[in-house]
């Protein structure tokens, strides 16, 4: 055994994240650990990463007591993370976020030559599609993920741990990290994998261990399990159907859609791009990562100024800003909750009312402090948020908890068009229920709802409608019932007949 973990448990104030939490990690193996989000996951591997000390309990490393004093000393231990919230830094480069830490250098300067020829070396042998010189604030999410695998590995380990690696690579990319995994594997290294994509943990792991609100389950060989037995496990309920039925009858063809696009473009980015959505439906936007799609929606939303018409209601409009684009009744989820979505640092309740703020004020525009309390107390239940309270901060909940704040926020406004950019990213099995239930319901209402994702089951299963975009441009619009994974990968990739 390389790694031990004996009865910890951690509690921040009167809230406790583990409870008598107990693992066993063997040499040569991908050891996935399975939860919803705050189920303790993150938590337990940022004490084993010296980010936390634990409350209770004891750890065991190579036969001896561990007990890191910070993420140096753990590294100096040989225990490795990548993180699943990106911890880069935007204006350094790839190379010098790969080495931040430990860079080389000679009487104290650091060696810019050697910093990027190490960086090149590394990229080359993972495999990864960087440029070791680019500004990391220029690159997409899907490579700034690339770079913290990169960072992670950059130094030896003995035990390397991935906090969900692929909530944002492409098919292909991820493809990539699968064999570095192996290649970890056959190192005698052990891999310790979070990830809420089951076909994904059945693919990869050797051992299985469920948590549950911070506890211990139990631990499985993959062999000796399936997807729904481990679902049942992780929710503490069978999931007999993840994505709901419809609630309402499709929009017929002659319904006039509220958002539509003529030939939109945006240089480098894309071009020629026409789609529309119409009251009460849901369009999947599917491409690989580079395909332009998240580009797309940030034009519809003011975030960029493109080329080509938008048009609202058949009318042409023009958005120089996101706040004219709100004030339109558009509503955008982004992919990059931490950067874009949430201010981390202000509790719960502030960001659940940081959009709807107008609709809370008073006769003389005063704010009703018992109104927004309210409000973000219905939204905390109706999304099932697990928070201490809506006074607690944003950035210390779990990713998945993150996220259905940031659509909360967005619920408040009641918007006409919802803009859903990878809105399950990290989510586990139990909450993208949840997340798929709001989306039926809205659509059933008659909110026009635009969804980009990775997951082609997640399109396949919530669209009414697939706009599939290769080389930054749209290739094909498919009616969703019938329609084929392969289909729709033979268009996305650019070899349909």
């Amino acid at each position: 055994m390389v790694l031990e973990i004996h009865d910890i448990a951690k509690s921040f104030g009167p809230v406790a994240a583990l409870k008598r939490m107990n693992l066993t990690v063997r040499r040569g193996r991908v050891h996935t650990l399975l939860g919803e989000n705050g189920a303790g996951k993150s938590t337990l591997m940022k004490i084993l990463a010296g980010v936390f000390t634990p409350t209770a309990g004891s750890i065991v490393l190579n036969g001896k007591a561990y007990a890191p004093r910070n993420p140096r000393d753990a590294r100096a231990h040989g225990i490795s993370i990548v993180f699943q919230e990106l911890s880069l830094s935007r204006n350094l480069s790839v190379a010098e976020n790969i080495f931040a830490s430990h860079e080389p250098s000679r009487f104290g300067f650091i060696r810019d030559r050697a910093l990027n020829e190490a960086a090149e070396r590394l990229i080359r042998e993972l495999g990864l599609p960087v440029d070791v010189r680019a500004k990391v604030g220029d690159l997409s999410i899907a490579q700034r993920q690339l770079v913290e695998i990169a960072k992670g590995l950059s130094l030896p380990a003995d035990v390397v741990i991935l906090d969900e690696p692929t909530s944002s690579l492409s098919d292909s990319e991820a493809e990539i990290l699968f064999a570095i995994i192996e290649r970890l594997k056959s190192q005698g290294k052990a891999v310790i994998y979070i990830s809420h994509r089951m076909e994904e943990i059945m693919r990869l792991s050797d051992d299985i261990t469920v948590m549950r609100d911070g506890e211990y389950v139990t631990t499985t060989e993959k062999s000796e399990t399936s997807i729904d037995r481990l679902i049942t496990l992780m929710v503490g309920r069978a999931m007999n159907d993840i994505y709901p039925p419809r609630e309402a009858p499709r929009p017929s063809a002659d319904t006039p859609p509220v958002l539509a696009t003529k030939n939109l473009s945006f240089a480098g980015k894309f071009r020629d791009v026409s789609i529309d959505v119409k009251p009460g439906e849901v369009v999947g936007l599917f491409g690989l990562v580079g395909s332009g799609r998240s580009d797309v929606m940030k034009a519809l939303f003011g975030m960029l100024a493109p080329q080509g018409e938008i048009l609202l209601d058949g009318k042409p409009v023009t958005f120089r800003s996101a706040a004219q684009a709100i004030r339109s009744g558009i509503a955008f989820v982004t992919e990059n909750r931490k950067e874009e979505g949430l201010v981390l640092l202000h509790s719960v309740e502030r960001n659940i009312n940081m959009v709807g703020l107008g609709q809370l004020t008073g006769p003389l525009g005063l704010m009703r402090g018992g109104a927004e309390r309210e409000a973000a107390r219905a939204e905390v239940k109706r999304l099932a948020i697990k928070t201490a309270s809506i006074d607690t901060s944003a950035g210390s909940l779990s990713g998945g908890n993150q996220q259905k704040i940031v659509l909360a926020k967005w619920l408040q406004i009641k918007p006409r068009v919802l803009i859903l950019d990878e809105p399950t990213r990290g989510v586990d099995v139990g909450a993208k229920f949840e997340i798929y239930r709001i989306i039926r319901e809205l659509a059933a209402n008659g909110t026009a709802i635009l969804m980009v994702s990775s997951e082609l089951p997640e399109v396949l299963g919530l669209s009414d409608r697939v706009v599939v975009m290769h080389n930054k441009s749209v290739a094909a619009v498919l009616d969703a019932d019938g329609l084929t994974p392969e289909t729709v990968m033979t268009y996305a990739a650019g070899i349909h007949a």
